[in-house]
């Protein structure tokens, strides 16, 4: 699974760099206290969300190869990741399973707040053995 066409990726990385200057100056207006970083959210056009979600999995599948741990993060991505057992070839799905919304997904990959963070306040649904990419993040 390509997270991002390789003609896409500049498109992504300007994307991503939007996100996360705007996610910078949210953290700013809010002094950095966990509630305020854990809300999040830049109001940014549908298209820069896109490529920036899929551009931030195409960092993540690079620094962790493999086909054991599906990352998902609805509508706009879904990686394979980290060595491991990968998918039955009746289900395709690996043991290991973990879904993001895309907001959460982005406050993870630019460093705005931790796994455990977002794990203790629910925004992460994770299945599995290898059920935490704290060590991955951010990208």
């Amino acid at each position: 699974m390509d997270a991002i066409h390789e003609r896409d990726i500049p498109r992504g990385l300007a994307a991503f760099d939007t996100w996360r200057t705007a996610g910078l100056r949210a953290r700013a207006a809010g002094v950095g206290d966990l509630a305020s970083r854990l809300s999040i959210e830049p109001e940014l056009p549908r298209p820069v969300w896109a490529m920036a979600v899929r551009y931030a999995l195409y960092l993540l599948e690079l620094k962790a190869p493999g086909q054991g741990v599906e990352v998902r993060v609805a509508p706009w991505g879904a990686i394979k990741i980290l060595d491991g057992p990968a998918s039955d070839p009746h289900n395709l799905t690996p043991p290991d399973v973990i879904e993001l919304e895309p907001e959460v997904w982005m406050r993870l990959a630019c460093g705005l707040t931790t796994w455990a963070e977002e794990k203790e306040a629910g925004h992460i649904s994770a299945v599995g053995e290898r059920d935490d990419l704290s060590a991955l993040l951010p990208v």
